[in-house]
């Protein structure tokens, strides 16, 4: 498990777990704030699923994000 800290965190890391999982071959990610996204083929689109969230979420005027 990766536990090195992050730029601009202090203290010692917190637990971080894989933002994918698999369920009966279909793969999904999961999002900070609970969002679960999917089915996809493979991991290979579920990254490709999360990219494409993580851009629209960032194109959202700041008091729009989920926090």
């Amino acid at each position: 498990m990766n536990t090195q800290t992050r730029t601009g965190e202090a203290g010692p890391a917190p637990f971080r777990s894989s933002r994918f999982f698999c369920v009966g071959g279909k793969w999904y990610f999961t999002t900070r704030e609970g969002f679960d996204s999917g089915p996809f083929a493979s991991r290979d689109r579920a990254e490709i699923g999360l990219k494409r969230f993580l851009h629209v979420v960032r194109m959202l005027p700041e008091e729009e994000r989920v926090h």
